[in-house]
This record gives C-alpha cells, sequence and structure tokens, in this order.
C-alpha cells in the first residue's frame, strides 16, 4: 500500500461514515466495534497512521490522524475512540528500540496495539527483563488488539522500584475481563487486561519518566513523528473524537430543523424560523468551530516541535493539556445546546442524537481530558511555579 496524503486519509474516513452511522447502534448493543468496521478501517490503512513508513505504515502526523479521528466520530463515537486509541498507542510503540518494533510488525504493519498508561501492577525484575503481574482497567480497543502497552513499576534486583514504565506485550500472554458496563462510549469494549506472572523481556520495556522528557530509546532519532511530546499526544488525541461527536450532533439537528421539526406547545409550526432556534443554533455552531481550531491548533504545536528537533517546552505541553480540556468542554456545551434545540425527543433509543450526548458526556470524562486539573497546571506553567499537580505534562 502507498503512502498517501493527507487530504486522501481524511476522504478514507469520510468514505467510512455512513457504514459506522449504520452500525453505531449495534457497536452499542453488543458493546465491541463491529468487525465490518474493524476490516473496513484496516482495508482503508486507518490503523496505520501512526506506523513507521520502514515498517509499511504511513507515519502520518498528529494533524492528520486528528483530522481523520474527528471524521470517523461523524459516524460512531465508539469507533473513532477504538481507532483514536489504537493508533496513538501503535505511536508509543514507534518511541520503543527496533528490535520491540519488528516485534509487532515485523510480520506486517496492520497488527494493533492498545495501551493503559496506568501502572497497576506488580513487577519482579529477573535475568533479562520483568515478570509482571496486574490487572489494567479501562483498555480501549482490547478486544481488536494483538498486543498491548501496559504501565509497570520497574524494580532492580532487590524489588525496589527505580522507574515507572510500560511493557509491551501479547494479548496471547493476557486474559481480558468483561468489565465495561457504561452510558456511553459502550462500543469501545474498554475492558480490563489481566497479566499472571508475564515475562517481558527488557528491550520491550520503555521507561516513562524518561519518555515524559523526550528521551525515547528509538535508533531512529530522523523519525519526526516519533520526536512528538508524550504527553501533549497522549492526552490531545482524545480530544479528536469530542470534535467529531459535537460535529455529528450539529449536522443531525441541522438536518432535523431543515425538516420542518416544529416546536410543541408554541405558535412555531417549524423551529427553524424561530429566532431562538437561529441564536441556539448559531452559538453551538460556534462552540463546535471553537473546539476544532483548539484541537488543530494544539496539533499544530505538537507537530512543529517535533519537525523543529527542539522537545516542546513545558508551557507549551501545558497549554496542549489545557487545549484538551478546552476541546472537551466547548464540545460538551455545543451538545447540550444542541439537545435543547432538538428537544425531548433527542432521548429516544432511535434517536443518534442520545448516543452521541452519552458518548460526549463520558469520553470528555477520561482523567487526561480532566478541564480542571488542565486549567490548574497550565496556570501554574504560566506563573513559573516548578511544582506542579502531575508529572504527566
Amino acid at each position: 500500500m502507498s503512502t498517501p496524503t493527507a487530504e486522501e486519509l481524511k476522504a478514507r474516513a469520510t468514505a467510512l461514515v455512513p457504514l459506522l452511522k449504520e452500525n453505531a447502534a449495534r457497536a452499542e448493543s453488543e458493546r465491541r466495534v463491529p468487525e465490518e468496521n474493524i476490516k473496513a478501517l484496516t482495508e482503508a490503512g486507518l490503523f496505520r497512521l501512526t506506523v513507521p513508513r520502514r515498517l509499511g505504515g504511513f507515519e502520518t502526523n498528529f494533524r492528520t490522524m486528528l483530522e481523520v479521528t474527528s471524521e470517523l466520530a461523524r459516524g460512531c463515537g465508539s469507533t473513532a475512540w477504538v481507532a483514536t486509541l489504537i493508533n496513538v498507542t501503535n505511536w508509543t510503540v514507534g518511541l520503543f528500540p527496533e528490535r520491540a518494533q519488528l516485534d509487532v510488525w515485523g510480520s506486517g504493519p496492520d497488527a494493533r496495539v492498545c495501551g493503559v498508561l496506568a501502572p497497576t501492577s506488580t513487577s519482579r525484575k529477573v535475568e533479562g527483563g520483568w515478570r509482571v503481574t496486574g490487572r489494567w482497567g479501562f483498555a480501549s480497543g482490547s478486544l481488536h488488539a494483538q498486543w498491548a502497552n501496559l504501565g509497570i513499576p520497574l524494580t532492580d534486583g532487590s524489588g525496589a522500584q527505580t522507574d515507572q514504565g510500560s511493557a509491551l506485550i501479547p494479548l496471547t500472554d493476557l486474559t481480558i475481563d468483561d468489565t465495561w458496563y457504561v452510558a456511553g462510549m459502550r462500543g469501545t469494549g474498554s475492558n480490563t487486561l489481566v497479566a499472571d506472572d508475564v515475562f517481558v523481556p527488557e528491550h520491550r520495556v520503555l521507561s516513562t519518566t524518561r519518555g515524559v522528557v523526550g528521551d525515547y530509546p528509538t535508533e531512529h532519532q530522523d523519525e519526526v513523528l516519533y520526536r512528538s511530546a508524550m504527553v501533549p499526544v497522549l492526552a490531545l488525541v482524545l480530544a479528536g473524537p469530542q470534535a467529531g461527536l459535537a460535529q455529528a450532533a450539529l449536522e443531525h439537528v441541522v438536518t432535523s430543523l431543515g425538516k420542518g421539526k416544529g416546536i410543541s406547545y408554541t405558535f412555531y409550526e417549524k423551529a427553524a424560523e424561530a429566532p431562538s432556534t437561529q441564536i441556539q443554533l448559531a452559538e453551538a455552531a460556534q462552540l463546535v468551530d471553537t473546539a476544532r481550531l483548539h484541537l488543530l491548533r494544539a496539533a499544530d504545536d505538537i507537530d512543529t516541535w517535533a519537525a523543529s528537533g527542539t522537545y516542546m517546552p513545558l508551557e507549551i505541553r501545558a497549554r496542549v493539556r489545557m487545549d484538551t480540556g478546552y476541546v472537551a468542554r466547548r464540545a460538551r456545551e455545543a451538545i447540550d445546546i444542541l439537545v435543547s434545540i432538538h428537544g425531548a425527543g433527542s432521548f429516544a433509543e432511535v434517536n443518534p442524537l442520545q448516543r452521541i450526548w452519552r458518548d460526549q458526556e463520558t469520553g470528555s470524562r477520561h482523567a487526561v481530558v480532566n478541564p480542571a486539573i488542565a486549567s490548574e497546571l497550565y496556570g501554574r506553567a504560566l506563573l513559573g511555579i516548578e511544582d506542579q499537580v502531575t508529572p504527566l505534562i
């Protein structure tokens, strides 16, 4: 498969929107992305966005990835979320030594990786690596992955923790505990991965502490994509589906208004003729645009600093965290207005607007997205306060 342009990749995502819309209710009821969707994304190459070009991937930039995933969310929030998490975890594999990358993609570029950063596990240092036991919740995309990149404490021979890291583990060494019963993003299958004394060789372990400051062990330092700042990447990608869901809600309401929907218990036979509707719709559209502008500004920050060869400064990294939370807030506000315009009928089970609303409400509560925490850490960065609320900046 030749390397497509950014425009071609976005067009491929757009072409899949009707299929994803058709299967969205099924994804929710089955609590997993339908295999038809996974096959379509694979054939379109949309799981290769962050796989190294030398291994058959597209190695695109983050602006392109976010434009693709936000477009997919116009069809199905759960599918877009899974595509997001697999692509960003694939990107983390590109930070590992080449030997680890070949473990994953040596047989082809379509191997998919899921991941959980939190080190909810124990590890024991042994000759040649670590033995790992743990449970990792919220593993989005795990039902469709062949590998997982999972947070672990790094220990020395005495058992003392020396660092925090992540370990690449094949899914064949893990089990999946069916725990994902939620109000929104039901189709992501974000279940719990379980490891029981699994051996992980040293070349498949990455120091998260070093990664946060841009110290990656990949030998291919000329590959711009894998010089991107770790935490800004891991945070911002979660905002792509948020912007796409808000756009989907806007399109749904505009279409409904165009069909002549009225306002019950008023003299307005067509809601579109009501000044209140027009004003609210304009406000919602502006919020959708605002979310997208911040999303792409932050993506350009990541891409520009990666291309410069200089690791993104702390203040800009903090601003990207702020942008991530801001996208989620503006998308949420836009959908809230749109649901009010559409009325109580928004919550009928047959109406896709209620699923869009639930998906966004759920996805925007991801801990790394948290707007309040993002505001606090950005404010501290602006004031030059060294003590921060999290190392994940």
